[in-house]
């Protein structure tokens, strides 16, 4: 029953995290949000205390409940897994393995000091919560747009406008590769070794695993009733079970409750940590030379919510062209000396601090102005670029769903008045100049009238205007940059600001 229990939670947490990756609209946001805010490692970066209280008192009581419950990395790893199991005679395919410390606490040192030294890249392959956001981001989203653009093709042509399309692009090949090589990894190790990640790698898994070596509930091997039939070591994913001398290793054990609903002998069972003390002697586990009574703690279930995902993918590719005549070059981003950081998150260092680098912003831009960053300090974090989109200034999505703290709440009024960088005129692709046509595209449609048309030739009001940039009063949202009819590049682009400041 636990067990059941225990799936239930996982399957549907996992499912609703994932939708927040998937879904385009905002919508599960809006009701959601909270489900990325009680990740772990987010949690911190966030100086969130009231979950991070929460999250070290629940593993108290229950165990590593998070790990099996709440992490969609961890849940993800328990799909494989038991899609693995479900083979020939590979139910049973596990045994008892003493726990790898020196790998495990070498990992999370490394760990420990790529955060303190601001080493973000490290970080970002490391954490569990990232790792499995970049993979439903670059792997998972496309799939479901392409599914979301047929069924938008479809409804189209029923005079229906429940869908709409979106674009399925590329926005960082470095990334993506991380994504997909991660997620091979992840795959084979959970097919052949279960939670095998966890319990090396993860440093968020070592940091729980120490804490519920002295949680209150755990399971307990009870070696009078024990047959020795091993079937419970056989079926424990995270390899933690020691049927021969009746223990169980507390800090990989992620109370997944596989071995209590194995066992057949009546032999495990879920228990409060004082319970040994108080019991009967006879109740009591035997010492003898080979096996201890077995001493810390384990297992319960978490929350859950309802339900699901919206619509899904395959789109028709549309060719873009300049009045039916000419096909319209895409735009090339310039080189920026200071790379644009989103508004709300103050400043790169602070984005570099405490960004995690799990793509959940990206996944939701509506603008598609984030994508991933390609340098390698900071690489995986969400930059900034302007030849798909620009940042509206009515738009606030990607500070409402950061979960670390790394793009803080910002209101629309606040993020009008904030500088993230200023535009910069090239004159050498300016249109007025090259072709001898009016343009004032840039002008027209800045949302704070930093750029004004001014004649090139300050003796002859007749000649072509030129855009004048107010770089005081720029937002750097780069309007102008993406609606700047030069191909490829750009007359007008923003450079960004390291440091934010307000207007």
């Amino acid at each position: 029953m636990l067990r059941k229990i225990r799936l239930t939670c996982a399957l549907v947490v996992f499912v609703l995290i994932t939708g927040l990756f998937l879904d385009f609209t905002g919508t599960l946001h809006a009701w959601l949000g909270w489900l990325a805010k009680i990740q772990f490692l987010p949690a911190i970066l966030a100086l969130n205390i009231g979950v991070i209280l929460f999250l070290v008192v629940l593993t108290l009581v229950f165990g590593r409940i998070y790990c099996s419950v709440i992490c969609p990395l961890g849940v993800f790893q328990d799909v494989v897994s038991w899609v693995s199991g479900r083979r020939k005679k590979k139910r049973y395919r596990f045994s008892y393995s003493p726990e790898v410390k020196w790998l495990r606490y070498g990992v999370f040192t490394l760990f420990v000091i790529a955060l303190i030294a601001g080493i973000g890249f490290l970080v970002a392959l490391l954490a569990p919560y990232s790792s499995y956001g970049r993979i439903a981001q670059n792997l998972f989203q496309p799939v479901y747009i392409w599914g979301n653009n047929l069924l938008a093709y479809l409804a189209e042509r029923a005079d229906s406008y429940v869908f709409y399309e979106r674009d399925v692009w590329l926005r960082s090949l470095p990334t993506f590769i991380i994504a997909a090589v991660s997620f091979v990894v992840l795959i084979v190790l959970a097919w052949r070794g279960g939670r095998t990640y966890c319990n090396t790698i993860c440093p968020v898994g070592t940091v729980l695993g120490f804490i519920s070596r002295f949680s209150l509930l755990h399971p307990i091997l009870n070696p009078e009733k024990c047959k020795n039939c091993s079937l419970c070591s056989r079926k424990c994913k995270a390899a933690c079970i020691d049927y021969k001398n009746h223990k169980i290793d507390y800090s990989r054990c992620v109370a997944c409750m596989d071995c209590i609903d194995t066992c057949k002998h009546d032999a495990l069972h879920l228990q409060w940590r004082w319970k040994n003390m108080d019991q009967p002697e006879e109740d009591k586990p035997v010492k003898t030379d080979a096996a201890k009574p077995v001493d810390a703690a384990r297992r319960s279930f978490l929350i859950g919510a309802a339900v699901a995902t919206t619509s899904a993918a395959l789109a028709q590719e549309k060719k873009k062209v300049d009045g039916g005549l000419a096909v319209i070059e895409d735009k090339i981003a310039p080189k920026r000396t200071t790379p644009i950081t989103p508004p709300g998150s103050l400043s790169a260092e602070n984005m570099a601090r405490h960004c995690t680098a799990c793509q959940l912003c990206v996944a939701e831009c509506p603008n598609n102005v984030l994508r991933p960053s390609t340098d390698l300090m900071k690489l995986m974090q969400p930059t900034m670029s302007y030849e798909r989109g620009y940042c509206r200034p009515e738009c606030t999505r990607c500070s409402e769903v950061c979960p670390a703290g790394a793009i803080r709440p910002i209101t629309r009024v606040d993020k009008s008045a904030t500088q993230i960088g200023h535009a910069v005129w090239v004159k050498k692709n300016c249109i007025p100049l090259t072709d001898g046509v009016e343009c004032g595209n840039c002008a027209r449609h800045c949302p704070v009238s930093a750029i004004t048309m001014v004649p090139s030739d300050v003796s002859d009001s007749n000649s072509p205007k030129i855009p004048a940039v107010n770089t005081e009063r720029c937002i750097g949202c780069g309007a102008c940059e993406n609606l700047c009819p030069a191909r490829p590049f750009s007359a007008i682009y923003v450079e960004g600001h390291e440091m934010h400041r307000i207007v």
